[in-house]
């Protein structure tokens, strides 16, 4: 029996038996989850839709300025996004626990699309900006439903060694697209607009809407009169999570990760770049990053360690390494050679934990507990983007990066004095 406080484990859980009726009826065969057509359909979907959402911020960032040639403008309209998205997280939680997750995804897709088919028709006709704030705002609203429900599906997708190999395909397509789209992007912005390179990535998530249709999960059984509400389940949903310290440990410190990477990284970083290394060296940086990326995302569909928590949170302090070069003043070679390190250290973190969740979490409650793990850990960025100026300012934008590298490292070493995360295993079956 596991200690009180570990992670249950789905070889021991009473809804066994529904798990494996559930993963068998997409016509899974576990170890593979190619196989699968199921999976196969999600992937193809989340391909296209990554590969608009990739370009979206580079196309919207243009078409705005070239709209409004104010960058005031630009921070309304990204942020009246992402405030809703980050509010939307609980309640996509319990939806996509109490409804089938395929057809969460259908919908939500389709409403980001026409949002963005909106978007893409003010920037075209040249309406007033105004009219940009109310549907990045439902675009948000969207992606926030849609979040928790990417962090359920792949339970329903994928059993045993499946779990992992799943998850690795997808953050190789993620990190492909996140090397690719920008580009796409620039591309399109610079030869027709930025409002048609927006029309791209409405039709992306439309033809995701249209892939996610043919990937049919079983049906759920029917409610009874008995069930939980909407408001019991999201209750149940925060008392799984704060039960759990191998979860809200882990959450709190990607808390602080979260709020320094987006401050000193997306903040003061392009200001260090500007002065040092300039906006070409600073682009190859970036680059260097989703390169490694991508590259731990390919080694993670076959590589398997067996208590990987610890492993997976001290590669993570390497992450903050390029923070301290860059205040450090490091030249152009340590920062690409360092933000590669940090590239592979961050996906290899990401697959982890995505394949501990699916593993180690009832999948009834994944998307709830999905939902409070982003929640809380997105909470902290427009705090650490609004501060980051102003300690920048008072002490010096070299010793905010150093500074803020520091603590970000030694975040990621706080979750493992508790017990039950150190003890986690990933299930080797299934090959």
């Amino acid at each position: 029996m596991p200690a009180p406080d570990a992670p249950e484990s789905r070889d021991r859980e009473p809804f066994e038996a529904d798990e494996a009726l559930r993963v068998a009826g997409t016509g899974l065969a576990s170890g593979r989850p190619l196989r699968s057509a199921a999976f196969r359909w999600f992937l193809g979907g989340q391909s296209i839709s990554l590969a608009g959402s990739a370009m979206s911020p580079v196309a919207l960032a243009f078409g705005v300025l070239e709209a409004t040639d104010s960058a005031a403008w630009l921070s309304a309209v990204t942020t009246a996004a992402l405030v809703p998205m980050v509010a939307a997280l609980l309640l996509g939680g319990g939806i996509a626990d109490r409804y089938r997750r395929d057809t969460v995804l259908r919908l939500t897709s389709l409403g980001a699309g026409l949002t963005q088919a909106g978007v893409a028709f003010v920037l075209l006709t040249h309406q007033h900006p105004a009219f940009l704030l109310p549907l990045s705002g439902l675009n948000g609203v969207f992606q926030g439903l849609t979040k928790p429900a990417l962090r359920g599906i792949v339970a329903n997708l994928a059993a045993g060694r499946g779990i992992q190999r799943a998850s690795s395909w997808l953050a190789s397509v993620r990190n492909t697209t996140k090397i690719l789209g920008p580009t796409a992007a620039g591309l399109l912005t610079a030869s027709v607009g930025g409002g048609w390179a927006i029309v791209a990535d409405a039709v992306s998530f439309l033809l995701a809407a249209a892939c996610f249709a043919r990937m049919s999960l079983p049906e759920l059984s029917p409610r009874s009169a008995d069930d939980p509400t909407m408001l019991s389940a999201l209750r149940e949903g925060w008392g799984y999570f704060t039960s759990q310290p191998w979860i809200w440990a882990v959450t709190a410190a990607f808390a602080v990760n979260n709020a320094l990477n987006m401050g000193v990284w997306q903040i003061l970083g392009p200001v260090i770049a500007n002065d040092t290394i300039g906006a070409e060296g600073w682009g190859l940086v970036l680059s260097a990053r989703g390169v490694g990326a991508l590259l731990a995302s390919v080694v993670m569909v076959r590589l398997t360690v067996r208590r990987p928590m610890g492993p997976a949170l001290a590669s993570m302090s390497l992450a903050a390494v390029p923070l301290i070069l860059l205040g450090a003043g490091a030249n152009i070679i340590w920062l690409t050679a360092a933000s590669f390190v940090a590239g592979v250290a961050g996906e290899f973190f990401t697959v982890v934990w995505e394949t501990v969740n699916n593993t180690h979490i009832p999948e009834r409650l994944l998307s709830r507990v999905g939902a409070h793990d982003e929640f809380w850990s997105f909470l902290p960025i427009p705090i650490g983007q609004l501060s980051t100026p102003f300690l920048a300012m008072a002490f010096g934008t070299a010793a905010v990066a150093v500074t803020g590298g520091g603590i970000a490292a030694v975040a990621m070493f706080v979750p493992l004095l508790v017990p039950s995360l150190r003890r986690i295993e990933i299930n080797r079956n299934g090959d």
